[in-house]
């Protein structure tokens, strides 16, 4: 067979792969190909809502078994979820798109990219743009991902603030994340975000976020593996004012549904089911993206 030996990034063993990037099951890593293969999906599903070719092309360049995912791929719960996934890249464009019109040369920074490429879709050719991941998420991204001029990959923990220093916000940052802060405890998010508010004035960040109810639902297979008894430690938001307002004293804060705030979801590819779930969704289980604004 031809191919070339290589050590995959992720699980730390030789593979023969045929121009791919090995990815194996049960591990971090494999939470890539989740969220790549819904915007994948969505990609295909919904050509005129949402458009990611790159994320079509990586799948591509993946040496993974995608079977089962191909499997739940034609259930509805699982489209809806690829909806939800490409409404919230969505979501976050547009809030850096509209920061780089009043700061070109500003920077764009994705927080647990991933292989989330929502930085770069922003790039306005004079932005610079930052990708930060753990270091086994980052091996795998400068494989298919690599840097260029303007665009740089940093291997960090979000949690050790050392990494703000890899950050050139001398024309205005714009932070974002998507699927990110959930994983995180909610004293952790407060430091995070108080620290972020002293070191980047003048700065924006936005994130998905949700109630405490939906939160148990979305990390409930998580927690059971990882031993957790309580999920009330976790960051959810319930209410701006009520969970992140009283943190920060220089910011100011506001929040869209995540799901109908950005978009009516009223084209005629979208089911009219999808769009019942997607008013629930951002009511019941306050789906919504969070934008602070760190004042000068």
């Amino acid at each position: 067979m031809d191919g070339a030996v290589r050590l995959c990034p992720a699980c730390r063993k030789e593979v023969i792969v045929m121009g791919k990037t090995h990815i194996e099951k049960n591990i971090v890593q494999e939470t890539l190909v989740i969220p790549l293969y819904g915007r994948k999906l969505c990609t295909e599903l919904f050509p005129n809502l949402f458009e990611d070719r790159k994320a079509v092309e990586l799948i591509d360049r993946i040496d993974y078994d995608f079977s089962e995912l191909e499997k739940r791929a034609k259930s509805t719960a699982y489209r809806f979820g690829a909806l939800e996934v490409a409404m919230r890249e969505n979501d976050l464009m547009i809030e850096a798109k509209n920061y780089l019109k009043e700061h070109p040369s500003a920077a764009i920074v994705n927080l647990g990219c991933g292989l989330d490429q929502t930085a770069e879709n922003c790039d306005n050719g004079k932005c610079l743009i930052y990708n930060i991941d753990l270091p086994d998420v980052i091996g795998v991204r400068n494989t298919l991902l690599p840097e260029s001029e303007r665009v740089k990959n940093i291997a960090a923990d979000l949690n050790d603030f050392s990494w703000f220093d890899e950050i050139n916000a001398e024309n205005g940052v714009c932070f974002i994340a998507a699927g990110v802060f959930y994983y995180f405890k909610k004293e952790d998010i407060k430091k995070l975000f108080n620290a972020m508010a002293k070191r980047f004035p003048g700065g924006k960040l936005c994130f998905d976020a949700a109630n405490e109810r939906a939160v148990k639902i979305m990390l409930k297979t998580w927690v059971k593996e990882a031993g957790i008894t309580s999920i009330a430690d976790y960051f959810s938001v319930n209410s701006i004012e009520n969970d992140i307002l009283p943190w920060l004293k220089n910011a100011a804060v506001s929040s869209k549904g995540y799901m109908l705030g950005y978009n009516d979801l009223k084209d005629k590819s979208i089911p009219p089911l999808f769009r019942t779930l997607s008013k629930i969704g951002d009511s019941f289980m306050k789906m919504q993206i969070v934008r602070i604004d760190f004042e000068r």
